[in-house]
């Protein structure tokens, strides 16, 4: 079965830092494309940043841009979010996916279990 599982997640102070990782088991994520999302309570999940197969293309939406960075290690069949200046409003659960492309809405894989970013004081 193809999966991606999320990781990294915790509690963290506003301005601070986190590196999400997304493990891809079952497949070979280097095929893909993948997306991070996060769902924040009360709202609908978005997607925030994606990263090509290759790792040449990376898009951020507007509200991360600047502070987010995606990375991919395709040796080891890993995806990254390094997050910085992080705010309180972006608390929230934390999710990857891989799919065709950047700019494709097929799916390889489901909804996973996510990762939980809380940013409070």
């Amino acid at each position: 079965q193809s999966q991606l599982v999320e990781s990294g997640g915790g509690l963290v102070q506003p301005g601070g830092s986190l590196r999400l990782s997304c493990a891809a088991s079952g497949f070979t994520s280097r095929s893909y494309a993948i997306g991070w999302f996060r769902q924040a309570p009360g709202k609908e999940r978005e997607e925030i940043s994606c990263i090509s197969s290759s790792g040449g293309t990376t898009n951020y939406a507007d509200s991360v841009k600047g502070r987010f960075t995606i990375s991919r290690d395709n040796a080891k069949n890993m995806v990254y979010l390094q997050m910085n200046s992080l705010k309180p409003e972006e608390t929230a659960v934390y999710y990857c996916r891989a799919k065709l492309s950047c700019g494709s809405s097929v799916f390889l894989t489901s909804w996973g279990q996510g990762t939980q970013v809380t940013v409070s004081s």
